[in-house]
Protein backbone atom coordinates (compact mmCIF):
# COMPACT_ATOMS: atom_id res chain seq x y z
CA UNK A 1 0.00 0.00 0.00
CA UNK A 2 1.02 3.20 -1.26
CA UNK A 3 -0.23 6.99 -0.39
CA UNK A 4 1.53 9.62 -2.41
CA UNK A 5 0.51 13.28 -0.78
CA UNK A 6 0.68 16.12 -3.09
CA UNK A 7 0.04 19.60 -4.05
CA UNK A 8 1.54 21.83 -0.64
CA UNK A 9 2.93 25.14 -1.71
CA UNK A 10 3.47 28.47 -0.60
CA UNK A 11 0.40 30.88 -0.67
CA UNK A 12 -0.78 34.18 0.53
CA UNK A 13 -3.25 34.21 3.22
CA UNK A 14 -7.13 34.14 1.88
CA UNK A 15 -5.78 31.71 -1.21
CA UNK A 16 -6.55 28.53 -2.11
CA UNK A 17 -4.64 24.84 -2.40
CA UNK A 18 -5.70 21.40 -3.35
CA UNK A 19 -4.02 18.34 -1.87
CA UNK A 20 -3.94 15.17 -3.70
CA UNK A 21 -3.85 11.46 -2.24
CA UNK A 22 -2.85 8.73 -4.53
CA UNK A 23 -3.39 5.66 -3.68
CA UNK A 24 -1.93 2.35 -4.70
CA UNK A 25 -2.80 -1.28 -3.22
CA UNK A 26 -6.16 -0.01 -1.84
CA UNK A 27 -8.90 1.06 -3.30
CA UNK A 28 -9.86 4.37 -1.87
CA UNK A 29 -13.93 3.92 -2.60
CA UNK A 30 -13.59 1.42 0.33
CA UNK A 31 -11.40 2.74 2.69
CA UNK A 32 -12.04 5.61 4.88
CA UNK A 33 -9.34 8.17 3.44
CA UNK A 34 -8.27 11.08 5.68
CA UNK A 35 -6.09 14.43 5.80
CA UNK A 36 -3.81 15.22 9.18
CA UNK A 37 -1.84 18.34 9.58
CA UNK A 38 1.21 18.79 11.81
CA UNK A 39 2.83 22.08 12.71
CA UNK A 40 5.73 22.64 14.20
CA UNK A 41 6.31 22.65 17.40
CA UNK A 42 2.50 20.77 17.46
CA UNK A 43 0.45 17.30 17.17
CA UNK A 44 -0.50 15.98 14.42
CA UNK A 45 -3.82 16.85 14.62
CA UNK A 46 -7.14 15.68 12.33
CA UNK A 47 -8.58 17.75 9.44
CA UNK A 48 -10.66 16.16 7.32
CA UNK A 49 -11.81 12.58 6.52
CA UNK A 50 -14.20 10.74 3.97
CA UNK A 51 -15.18 7.26 5.62
CA UNK A 52 -15.68 4.24 4.14
CA UNK A 53 -16.03 6.41 0.64
CA UNK A 54 -18.54 8.05 1.10
CA UNK A 55 -20.11 10.78 4.53
CA UNK A 56 -17.55 13.13 4.62
CA UNK A 57 -16.14 14.70 8.54
CA UNK A 58 -14.39 18.20 9.04
CA UNK A 59 -12.59 19.85 12.09
CA UNK A 60 -14.39 22.77 13.52
CA UNK A 61 -11.34 25.19 12.52
CA UNK A 62 -11.56 24.37 8.79
CA UNK A 63 -15.29 23.84 8.78
CA UNK A 64 -16.91 25.33 6.08
CA UNK A 65 -13.20 26.38 4.07
CA UNK A 66 -12.26 22.88 3.44
CA UNK A 67 -13.88 20.31 1.53
CA UNK A 68 -12.42 16.34 1.14
CA UNK A 69 -13.63 14.80 -2.09
CA UNK A 70 -13.01 11.71 -4.15
CA UNK A 71 -12.29 10.16 -7.96
CA UNK A 72 -12.19 6.63 -7.66
CA UNK A 73 -11.39 6.51 -11.49
CA UNK A 74 -8.05 8.22 -10.25
CA UNK A 75 -7.72 6.40 -7.10
CA UNK A 76 -7.70 9.51 -5.76
CA UNK A 77 -8.62 11.63 -2.83
CA UNK A 78 -8.61 15.45 -2.49
CA UNK A 79 -8.56 18.45 -0.06
CA UNK A 80 -9.85 21.55 -1.48
CA UNK A 81 -8.35 24.42 0.76
CA UNK A 82 -9.83 27.85 0.23
CA UNK A 83 -9.78 30.76 2.58
CA UNK A 84 -6.38 29.74 3.41
CA UNK A 85 -5.28 30.98 6.79
CA UNK A 86 -1.80 31.56 8.53
CA UNK A 87 -2.10 29.04 11.24
CA UNK A 88 -3.40 26.38 8.53
CA UNK A 89 0.62 26.55 7.87
CA UNK A 90 1.74 22.64 8.41
CA UNK A 91 2.94 19.33 6.92
CA UNK A 92 -0.64 17.58 5.89
CA UNK A 93 -0.75 13.87 5.36
CA UNK A 94 -3.09 11.87 4.17
CA UNK A 95 -4.05 8.08 5.86
CA UNK A 96 -6.05 5.45 5.33
CA UNK A 97 -7.96 2.57 6.83
CA UNK A 98 -10.07 -0.37 6.05
CA UNK A 99 -11.35 -1.12 9.43
CA UNK A 100 -11.59 1.72 11.42
CA UNK A 101 -15.30 2.62 13.22
CA UNK A 102 -16.88 5.96 12.74
CA UNK A 103 -16.59 7.11 16.58
CA UNK A 104 -12.40 6.74 15.77
CA UNK A 105 -12.33 8.83 12.56
CA UNK A 106 -10.84 11.79 14.07
CA UNK A 107 -7.82 9.48 16.05
CA UNK A 108 -4.57 9.24 14.18
CA UNK A 109 -3.57 5.96 15.61
CA UNK A 110 -6.36 4.62 14.01
CA UNK A 111 -4.89 4.96 11.05
CA UNK A 112 -2.02 1.93 9.70
CA UNK A 113 -1.62 3.28 6.14
CA UNK A 114 -0.08 6.85 5.83
CA UNK A 115 1.55 9.31 3.06
CA UNK A 116 4.80 11.31 3.05
CA UNK A 117 3.00 14.90 3.71
CA UNK A 118 3.43 18.20 1.69
CA UNK A 119 4.11 21.23 3.36
CA UNK A 120 1.83 23.87 2.72
CA UNK A 121 2.80 27.29 4.11
CA UNK A 122 0.42 30.08 4.31
CA UNK A 123 1.73 33.83 4.62
CA UNK A 124 0.14 36.68 5.80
Amino acid sequence: VQLQASGGGLVQAGGSLRLSCAASGLTVSRQTIAWFRQAPGKEREFVSARFRGSNTYYADSVKGRFTISGDNAKNTVFLLMNSLRPEDTAVYYCAADSSIILSSVRAARSYDHWGQGTLVTVSS
